[in-house]
């Protein structure tokens, strides 16, 4: 089941989505702890920014385990030369990233616990987008009848990416879109939406 989709979109299967410099992965973090400190189990990951100097130079992987590893960062070489997987000024570091949350989401989706556990992914975007691997994986944690995702997605803008369209028009899938007015007063109707779908 997949649950609400935050960012620009916040989406519970039964899953979020992002925009950038909304407060997205702020309010996905008081989610987790509120989730936490009512003892529910929880697993997964957040992006985070990375500044040097005041100037954003990529974004970190952390996991709610507390690991942390680059997602990407800015290169000021612009030859393509080599394999590279690039957003824009930011190049991927899909090794990392999958090392770091690949082997969370098989934990996620082959534990057996009586009750239904909760798997953050923030966020499904292009960057993440890149790994084959990461796409498999999303896919089988939405199927898996044990675990309720919380995650985010992009609002719509240029071509659509399939795996997001896909989880959007998912019928167990409920999507808040998530602005600057609403980050604030949409934390409990996020809670709601997870605990609904957890029963």
């Amino acid at each position: 089941m997949y649950l609400p989709a935050l960012g620009q979109a916040l989406w519970p299967a039964c899953p979020l989505s992002k925009i950038t410099r909304v407060g997205k992965t702020t309010l996905i973090q008081k989610v987790t702890q509120a989730l936490k400190s009512s003892g529910i189990p929880i697993d997964g990951f957040y992006t985070e920014e990375v500044r040097e100097g005041g100037r954003r130079t990529g974004f970190d992987v952390v996991t709610l385990s507390g690991k942390r590893g680059p997602l990407s960062r800015v290169s000021s070489d612009s030859s393509t030369s080599r394999r590279e997987y690039r957003v824009g000024q930011y190049v991927v570091d899909l090794v990392s990233f999958e090392q770091l949350v690949l082997p969370m989401l098989r934990n996620v989706n082959h534990g057996s616990n009586a009750e239904k556990k909760i798997c953050v992914i923030d966020e499904i975007g292009k960057m993440e987008l890149f790994s084959q691997a990461f796409i498999q994986a999303v896919r089988q944690t939405l199927t898996g009848s044990e675990t309720v995702v919380l995650g985010t997605i992009p609002i719509p803008k240029g071509k659509p990416l399939d795996l997001v369209e896909e989880i959007r028009s998912r019928k167990d899938v409920k999507v808040f879109n998530v602005s600057k007015e609403n980050r604030n007063s949409i934390l409990q109707d996020i809670l709601a939406a997870v605990e609904s779908c957890r029963k």
